[in-house]
């Protein structure tokens, strides 16, 4: 039976395991009748909490979820997207201003099929932007009644420190939760961002628990590269040549090895040491099939010895970013040199 958990101080109940879909549609699993019952399966299976994007897939990946959530479904789903991304060529859709939100919130509601959003978070921080217009145009929704709460995607510590000050001093609604970038081979978050959650009392929704798949067991030093359209698209984050990625891979194999002694799956072992951290709500897992999901399921019920939990301290430290590449955001500040230097 589900054991599930407490959203931050909202009084919401999810699951410990959240499905992501963001494999569902042209970048993923392009069946939607398949990507359905996998959603179903999923359900049936006791996940209650449901995450997507406008995003993922230009927006295939809401229409498939609306359509899972159809014929009486969505009540009983905590179902959660996101806004930010691009979504065409006009200079002003895409981004974090009132203009663009009000906007794609009824993009989103269209394509989820539903009256309402249960979490709407923001994908990704916008430096052009006043954090008070965001959290202005997101508390205007909620007193709508068109979503029921404000979360955050990929914030550093002090953007999420930046939110909780402006609800309070400008009677804002107050970010409830944080969904970063935490794995195994990821553990920059526990230096400061998951702290700050837990003072905060935020809830938190950990993406890509498996890494991008390197923690799936199928990358194995001595082993061919497999191939994956993630790869692909992502081909510097999967190079094994570069020396980040020849850690990841050290990382990864020596931790295959760990789950073998354990007696589990390294997927399990994966997943049951995202949700092993206090500050840790959800893992969210994105199956593009029916196996993935399988191999993933049931990895809540997982509890890791002590021993177990040293040994990965070990192979990695914790508070440590094995590639600079999986914080999944770089500030401004760092990117754009123009903003770190006087001269032109």
């Amino acid at each position: 039976m589900t054991e599930y958990r407490n959203l931050g101080r909202t009084g919401v109940q999810v699951s410990p395991l959240a499905l992501g879909t963001m494999m569902f549609g042209a970048r993923g699993n392009t069946d939607h009748g398949d990507s359905v019952r996998i959603i179903h399966h999923a359900l049936d299976s006791g996940i209650n909490f449901v995450d997507t994007a406008d995003v993922y897939s230009q927006g295939e990946s809401e229409t498939i979820v609306g359509k899972a959530l159809a014929g009486g479904r969505r009540d009983n789903v905590v179902l959660a997207t996101k806004f930010h991304g691009r979504l065409g060529d006009d200079p002003n859709e895409f981004g974090n201003s009132r203009r663009w939100i009000i906007r794609e919130v009824e993009n989103s509601l269209r394509r989820l099929g539903t009256d309402w959003i249960d979490l709407y978070q923001v994908h990704r921080p916008e430096p052009d932007t006043d954090f008070d217009e965001t959290l202005g145009a997101l508390t205007d929704l909620v007193r709508q009644g068109k979503i029921r709460y404000i979360g955050t995607s990929t914030f550093e510590p002090s953007a999420i420190v930046e939110g909780q000050w402006i609800a309070e001093r400008r009677g804002r609604e107050r970010v409830v939760a944080e969904q970063p970038p935490y794995s195994l081979l990821a553990r920059g978050i526990e230096r400061e961002v998951l702290p700050v959650a837990q003072r905060y009392g935020l809830g938190v929704l950990s993406w890509s628990p498996l890494a991008g798949g390197w923690l799936t067991g199928r990358y194995r030093k001595g082993g061919e590269q497999p191939a994956s359209s993630r790869a692909e698209r992502q081909a510097a984050r999967f190079d094994i040549t570069a020396p980040e990625n020849a850690a990841k891979l050290e990382a990864a194999d020596a931790l295959a090895v760990l789950a073998e002694e354990a007696g589990l799956t390294l997927v399990q072992l994966a997943l049951a040491f995202v949700l092993e951290h206090p500050a840790v709500t959800s893992a969210i897992i994105g199956p593009r099939t029916f196996e993935q999901l399988e191999s993933q399921l049931g990895a809540d019920k997982v509890r890791l010895s002590r021993a177990v939990l040293d040994r990965i301290d070990e192979i990695v430290p914790p508070g440590t970013n094995l590639s600079a590449r999986d914080a999944g955001y770089t500030p401004a500040v760092i990117d754009d040199a123009s903003l770190r230097r006087r001269s032109a």
